[in-house]
């Protein structure tokens, strides 16, 4: 008896192995790394009509990487007699996570904007009044047709801020 489990024992660890192996390799047969252009754009809509846009591109891939946009300015806030802080004003979006579902692209998107309120000084005296607006979610959207992902309406004024967002697979 003892002789035939000694005899089993080898065939028992080499169908372990097997199944092992096939489970590496379905993990190996997902889905190919695909590369997405995404264009953003911003919109301010003021009374139903769009008063100002501004548009950013970047790519994004199916794999761990995210995708990132950094743009605007920095302003200067004086914190002492001789200092200054700056603070960073403009646009930030970030992705990641993307992937394609049953023909649309979903992934994660982060998005700021900020902007001096109008008719704010440019230099000394009391800090700038800013203007920010900031979202983040995860979004499902049809692959190469421009949705609104996000949208808020400006709390002192009749304005709206919108991000549009177009996904176009690379080939």
């Amino acid at each position: 008896m003892l002789h035939k489990r000694n005899l089993c024992a080898p065939f028992l660890i080499g169908a372990m192995m097997a199944g092992t192996c096939l489970a590496q390799s379905e993990k190996n047969k997902e889905e190919p790394q695909k590369f997405y252009r995404l264009d953003f754009v911003v919109k301010e809509v003021a009374d139903a009509k769009v008063v100002n846009t501004r548009s950013y591109s970047t790519m994004i891939s199916t794999g761990a990487h995210p995708g990132s946009i950094r743009t605007g300015n920095k302003v200067p806030i004086q914190t002492g007699p001789a200092s200054n802080y700056y603070l960073d004003v403009g646009v930030k979006v970030d992705c990641r996570s993307a992937r394609e579902v049953d023909g649309q692209l979903w992934l994660w998107v982060t998005a700021d904007v900020s902007n001096l309120a109008p008719g704010q000084p440019t230099g000394g005296g009391s800090p700038p009044l800013l203007r920010q607006n900031s979202w983040s979610s995860d979004v499902i959207l049809p692959l190469r047709k421009p949705t609104v992902i996000f949208s808020s309406d400006d709390p002192t004024s009749t304005h709206k801020m919108q991000v549009e967002l177009t996904a176009t697979p690379i080939r």
